[in-house]
């Protein structure tokens, strides 16, 4: 199982925020397991934190801002981008104005400063949001969506549609992370000239410049109105002879923009606070799209009570049954799983495919066959049992007893042809001897037992 990651060391970078025009300073800090993206308005009293999730988004109109009470932090999301692609689950951000810096517009700095602090993995499991079906999500007023769709890893692909002579429809793919800094962090953010003046009157982009964003040229003006823009950007006087892109240095991509894009959606979506395992299909993306689907997907995450584990039956066990035998003393009628697909350091996932010819179904009911919710509990058990075995270095020299279960609620009933998953985790650490876990049975992604147990390990006599 991939374990959590968070930074080696801190790393900061400065720069100016795109909107504010003002000088900000960023510093990316190691973080604990499990404590996510956090922001600390370090330049506030008492230093507030913003949780960095899709649910304290509170503006889109040109860059993700979230926000805690009154207390905002907004251009977040190419730094979100980055620390998603390279896989960092846990990370505190300290800034000293209400905004991120926009350095030269794309994520590459802090892909540099990503590899050269170098990245540290921690001791904890880290937990995916696992596509098992199709989801969509469509903007009803621009027609713009976003699907998700099941995969083994996550990829992306956006595509983007403008009315422009010069930006008409642009498509970019990333099929692994691995290919995010070559192929994606560099594509800077883009801005049409025609859109300039009322973002500057919507008191936007004070720090945008040729630096920082491709500015696209594609409906002639006058000189006298180009002039009166770079005025009021700030800017030295420039002549332009005919539509284009109008920059500094040339395109790094001939898809440029659509590169940003699916750089800007990346950013969006590690607002879900778990990295994906799916594909993702943009299109005609921006941020409220990409939060607005994000703010849904993290509702849903937190209305579950458990991660359901995903199960694959073509896919080998980990532990088959004559695994499962030589570590549990179990056997038939009272072995109650049949596979172990999933051994973490603190849990464990076990299936029981419930057949018509289980022998409890002669009694329990002839007429109306249901599993015995005492043995679902004992399944749960026994599942437990692996996890606490398999870290001991010698397993058949011990077993598991349980001193006590705790808290059981059964939902539905459980009857032949039901595949049943059963997920265990610690509670506590194991501590001399003893295991506190939580136990749940799943049937088709709906949780249909549950219990806690503590259990005691005891070398056989």
């Amino acid at each position: 199982m991939a374990k959590q990651k968070t930074l080696k060391e801190a790393f900061s970078l400065q720069g100016k925020g795109l909107h504010t025009g003002l000088p900000v300073t960023i510093t990316f800090n190691p973080a604990p397991a499990n404590h996510g993206y956090k922001i600390q308005r370090v330049d506030l009293e008492n230093q507030p934190i913003i949780e960095a999730v899709a649910q304290n988004v509170v503006e889109t109109s040109r860059g993700t801002v979230v926000a805690d009470g009154e207390v905002r932090v907004s251009t977040i999301e190419h730094a979100m981008s980055a620390l998603y692609a390279y896989e960092i689950d846990n990370c505190l951000i300290q800034v000293d104005q209400p905004e991120f810096p926009i350095l030269d517009g794309s994520a590459i700095s802090y892909v540099k400063e990503i590899e050269r602090v170098g990245i540290e993995e921690q001791p904890y499991d880290k937990e995916y949001f696992v596509v098992t079906k199709k989801v969509e999500y469509k903007d009803p007023n621009t027609g713009s969506s976003i699907v998700l769709l099941p995969d083994e890893e996550f990829s992306i692909n956006v595509l983007v549609s403008y009315p422009s002579c010069i930006l008409s429809n642009q498509y970019a793919t990333l099929n692994s992370l691995s290919e995010y800094s070559k192929e994606i962090a560099a594509s800077r953010t883009f801005v049409f000239v025609r859109e300039i003046e009322e973002l500057l009157r919507n008191n936007l982009i004070k720090g945008g410049d040729l630096d920082n964003a491709i500015v696209i040229y594609d409906k002639e003006m006058s000189q006298a109105d180009i002039d009166h823009l770079t005025s009021l950007l700030g800017m030295d006087p420039i002549s332009v002879s005919s539509l284009g892109y109008l920059q500094k240095r040339p395109l790094a991509f001939d898809n440029e923009p659509a590169r940003h894009k699916l750089l800007d959606v990346m950013g969006d979506l590690a607002l879900i606070g778990k990295p994906i395992k799916g594909r993702v299909i943009a299109q005609c993306p921006g941020h409220k799209l990409n939060t607005d689907f994000a703010k849904r997907v993290y509702k849903n995450l937190k209305r579950q009570e458990v991660i359901i584990p995903h199960y694959d039956p073509t896919v080998p066990p980990l532990m088959d049954i004559n695994k499962i035998k030589q570590l549990l003393p179990h056997r038939w009628p009272m072995l109650l799983i049949d596979r172990i697909i999933e051994v973490k350091e603190r849990g464990v996932v076990g299936v029981k495919n419930v057949s018509g010819n289980e022998n409890f179904f002669c009694g329990h009911f002839p007429e109306e066959p249901v599993m015995p919710g005492v043995l679902l509990v004992e399944a749960m058990a026994q599942t437990g049992g692996i996890l606490v075995l398999s870290k001991l270095d010698d397993p058949d020299r011990y077993s598991t007893y349980f001193l006590s279960i705790d808290k059981v609620k059964f939902r539905n009933k459980v009857v032949p042809g039901d595949t049943v998953i059963f997920k265990l985790d610690l509670l506590t650490d194991i501590r001399r001897g003893c295991a506190y876990m939580k136990g749940y049975a799943i049937v088709a992604e709906k949780i249909v037992a549950e219990a806690e147990f503590l259990a005691q390990v005891v070398k056989n006599k």
